[in-house]
């Protein structure tokens, strides 16, 4: 017999979703390892949208 399950190692930001839907993990990811924190954009890009500050030294 399996033991009780313990409600408290659930996870509270585990999102809700309709049934059949599932949230994606590393288990579903295209690809091993984490998934992009930047989305779906593929590195190297073609062109990097920063711009450095400018430090002004006060003299």
């Amino acid at each position: 017999m399996a033991k009780a399950f313990d409600t408290s190692r659930i996870d509270p930001a585990w999102p809700e979703l309709p049934d059949g839907e599932h949230p994606l993990t590393e288990l579903l990811g295209p690809v091993q390892g984490n998934m992009s924190p930047f989305g779906d954009v593929e590195f190297p890009l073609t062109e990097v949208p920063y711009e450095h500050p400018v430090t002004e030294i006060n003299r």
